[in-house]
């Protein structure tokens, strides 16, 4: 839902309406603050979700207690997503970088005290990711609010944040749907393995798999911005030409890393584990995995323009 910021920072930007761009962001804090807690809801009783829907038992039991531990992550992160999208439309970027890495060290370190340090498994790994997201959004918030560059911007929080969240939702929801939809197959395809005889390993090749495809589409999901700013100018000529070049972008990034994972596929699955058999598997399916993230750089372009709603309806049929 928070990829709905890349139309509404992006044109505001490009319209020099740069007060827009932080009210913007609180409007979107809100609808994912409070979006937060059906999600929390949901999270909290993963492993009897599970366990109705036939899955291994231990393995529903250890996933429904890594979600419980997981769920004090879900607001930073959509707070995180609103601020990385914030700075991306104002084409900052090194802070970003800065931030991230940062909390990359931060999360190693916690990490390792969590898990091995104080034994808690699992469990600490899924409370590190929590307090990691809120130590990268402590970072971005200081930054916004005390940066020459969002002076601008970020005026502070103001009623306006608080009005038209409907707007918001009209192009949020399309959004998450666009996006949703994609995930929840990718989540459908992790449900259907834990119901075939050899479960774990089923399901160690699909996570691996889920791994890989987030890093490819990545790349080309923030590249839709550049359109968002053109349309925003009212410089349509330009816009497409921005389109252009991000789908000329996007596919070749798309191609070169899907022929990368063919090329390394026999070594892709010891980044990580360390069963063979798992890379073995693995390697055999990643063709048809290269196949999916070529596909996956194609969409994620349309995000950042405003055809969130017509690819919306398309993706729900």
């Amino acid at each position: 839902m928070g990829s709905a910021l890349e139309t509404f920072c992006g044109q505001a930007y490009g319209a020099q309406q740069y007060h827009m761009l932080g009210v913007h962001m609180q409007r979107a804090m809100q609808v994912l603050v409070l979006t937060s807690i059906p999600i929390s809801m949901i999270w909290a009783f993963t492993g009897q979700i599970f366990i109705s829907l036939k899955q291994d038992p231990q393995i529903s039991i250890h996933s429904g207690i890594y979600a419980r531990r997981l769920v004090p992550a879900i607001v930073p992160y959509g707070l995180l997503q609103c601020q990385l999208r914030f700075l991306q439309t104002q084409n900052i970027v090194w802070p970003l970088v800065l931030s991230t890495g940062i909390t990359s060290l931060v999360h190693l370190l916690i990490c390792w005290t969590f898990i091995f340090g104080f034994g808690f498994g699992n469990e600490g790994a899924a409370l590190s990711i929590a307090i990691s997201y809120w130590t990268n959004v402590h970072i971005l918030a200081i930054y916004i609010k005390f940066s020459p560059t969002c002076q601008n911007t970020w005026t502070g929080f103001s009623r306006a944040g608080t009005k038209n969240l409907l707007n918001f939702l009209k192009l949020g929801i399309p959004s998450a749907l666009m996006v949703c939809l994609e995930f929840w197959s990718y989540e459908f395809l992790v449900i259907m393995p834990g119901l075939l005889p050899n479960p774990k390993l089923e399901l160690s090749m699909m996570s691996i798999s889920l791994n890989t495809s987030s890093l490819v589409f990545r790349i080309p999901f923030g590249l839709g911005t550049r359109v968002s700013n053109e349309l925003g100018a009212g410089r349509p000529h330009a816009a497409h030409l921005a389109v252009q070049i991000v789908i000329f972008l996007a596919l070749t990034e798309s191609l070169s890393l899907s022929l990368l994972l063919v090329a390394v596929r026999d070594v892709w699955g010891f980044l990580y584990t360390n069963e063979k058999e798992v890379v073995r598997y693995l390697a055999s399916v990643a063709p048809v995995l290269a196949l999916s993230n070529f596909m996956d750089g194609i969409q994620t372009v349309l995000s950042g323009s405003t055809l969130e709603k017509l690819f919306g309806h398309f993706m729900s049929g």
